[in-house]
């Protein structure tokens, strides 16, 4: 394509999706391997994606970027992006990444210095499989998580930056500066992606499990996983019936979903092992009638990516469920993969949910999951669809099954525990969750005669679980005076740790949290905004 007519496309979809906070338009912007000279400004609701078996089979002379122009700077809420799979040369050696959540830099090659805010406040935010040439300058960002990744070298932090198997990363300093760094990452599985094989063909890559890893899974070349012809994929459009979908599914296809808005009246059910579930443009399923959007089977290897699920006006009890309730199977050898998962209730449009995610089956890697109950929305005739009592939604994530692992777990604003982890063995490497803003009162927001609901709950039956890098940030609005007895919750044993955990009384003071872990640590309050828990016990 000549250079001018593939520069005048993007430009035409970065107005399209500048401002386009809540919009029914995906995109994705897919560049087969080559060299192209030109500036990618990448807005909402947008990915853009090498298709190259390895990033720089991709070389993008100019910027692939995020700003906040549109926002004076403030990157707060730019979120739903995404970019992966090619290089980028910037003419000027420094490129710029300014999002908060669910807008995941994966495996890019940058020659050259990473921004990651645009001069005002940016929140949350993930990369993973990169190699960053140059230095990454964290500047506003009050919380990142970089994995799986090679960095020149890293300068700034606010309130909690955690590195995992990245070579270049700062050593472990939390809680001043709050950097925690794991030297390897115990169990990883990429995320799957669209590409073009060397011969010509479409395929969709899986890479395979890999082990104590530390750097980019590629630094050596081709990396270990299998390519899987498209033709084994159907590749669905938004007005493709669920019943066709579900169809392929049972007989053994795996499933593409092409930007767009799709409706679910009933499930996608995923029964056969290895089913890869592969999203371009945040596709997004929006839930109807009270319905589930995916439920899997308890079997072994199966890849959701890529997708953004938004909970309809009518409640569902689970929007997606990973095994059925009591799976027992072991999955150790062959785990599934949940990778750049958000979820949305509320904000588009009225939702209702009781949980989001339930994870039932054991040997599940979770990796980039944002799980949001709306605490700002689009305004429809008036309206915003946000609420205590309109939007609504009670848990984020209940974790039953045994060794699940999570990379990057963002869960926000639900209205009782937003981790319910009952499950032996589970693994969170950084975690980052708002209490909700808009509880009208204390007595609204109690657990029993307990005050609020912890942020992260682990069962009292747990023996074992291990969670690093916590950051949990109280915000109440409607009532400051309210008090969260404590962030965490988990029973007193050896085999229940906590390290670099961070509770923040945002603002001057909205709301207190009494406790970090059951009753150690003191409180972020107005005052003493911030409270650190370098480990516990």
């Amino acid at each position: 394509m000549p250079a001018d007519v593939v520069q005048t496309r993007v430009d035409a979809i970065f107005r399209e999706q500048e401002r386009a906070h809540f919009t029914d338009a995906r995109h994705a912007i897919l560049f087969k391997p080559g060299r192209y000279s030109i500036d990618v400004n990448v807005g909402f609701f947008t990915q853009v994606a090498g298709l190259g078996p390895l990033p720089g089979d991709v070389a993008i002379d100019g910027h692939v970027h995020a700003e906040a122009d549109w926002a004076k700077g403030m990157a707060l809420v730019n979120f739903w992006r995404g970019v992966e799979n090619l290089s980028v040369r910037p003419t000027d050696g420094a490129d710029r990444w300014a999002v908060s959540q669910a807008a995941p830099y994966r495996r890019v090659h940058l020659n050259g210095d990473l921004a990651l805010d645009d001069g005002g406040w940016s929140s949350g935010g993930f990369m993973a499989d990169c190699q960053i040439d140059g230095t990454v300058r964290s500047g506003t960002q009050q919380q990142w998580f970089t994995r799986n990744s090679h960095i020149g070298g890293w300068r700034g932090s606010n309130w909690n930056m955690m590195f995992a198997g990245v070579e270049g990363a700062p050593p472990t300093s939390f809680p001043e500066p709050p950097y925690t760094s794991l030297q390897t990452v115990a169990l990883i599985r990429e995320k799957p992606f669209l590409h073009i094989t060397r011969l010509g063909e479409w395929a969709v890559f899986v890479p395979a499990v890999r082990r104590d890893t530390r750097g980019t899974s590629w630094a050596g070349g081709a990396p270990a996983g299998t390519s899987i012809p498209l033709s084994r994929f159907l590749i669905a459009h938004p007005d493709t019936p669920v019943s066709a979908i579900n169809a392929a599914l049972a007989k053994g296809k795996h499933l593409l979903l092409t930007p767009g808005i799709y409706r679910i009246r009933e499930p996608l059910r995923i029964e056969h092992a290895g089913t890869v579930v592969l999203g371009l443009g945040l596709a997004t399923l929006l839930v109807e009638q009270g319905s589930a959007a995916i439920v899997v089977a308890d079997v072994p290897g199966v890849a959701i990516a890529g997708l953004l699920i938004d909970a309809g006006p009518v409640e569902t009890p689970v929007l997606i469920q990973v095994g059925p309730r009591g799976a027992k199977h072991d999955h150790s050898r062959n785990p599934t993969l949940l990778a750049d998962l958000f979820f949305r209730v509320g904000g588009e449009t009225v939702g209702k949910a009781q949980t989001c995610l339930e994870i039932n089956s054991h040997h599940v890697i979770g990796d980039h999951l944002w799980i949001w109950r709306a605490d700002h929305g689009n305004r429809d005739g008036g309206r915003v669809h946000v609420g205590w009592t309109e939007s609504t939604a009670d848990q984020g994530l209940i974790v039953n099954g045994d060794d699940v692992t999570i990379h990057g777990l963002f869960v926000e604003h639900f209205q009782k525990y937003q981790v319910t982890w009952n499950g032996e063995r589970g693994r969170t490497n950084f975690y980052q969750c708002e209490l909700p803003y808009d509880p009208p009162n204390q007595a609204a927001y109690k657990a029993g005669k307990t005050r609020g609901w912890a942020a992260y709950k682990v069962a009292d039956t747990v023996t074992s679980h291990e969670a690093t890098g916590l950051g949990i940030y109280a915000n109440f609005t409607a009532d400051p005076s309210i008090v969260l007895d404590s962030a965490i919750e988990a029973p007193r044993r050896p085999g229940v740790r906590f390290a670099s955990i961070t509770t923040i009384s945002l603002g001057t003071g909205q709301g207190t949290i009494a406790h970090l872990v059951n009753d150690a640590g003191a409180a972020a309050r107005p005052g003493a905004v911030r409270q650190t828990l370098t480990r516990y016990p």
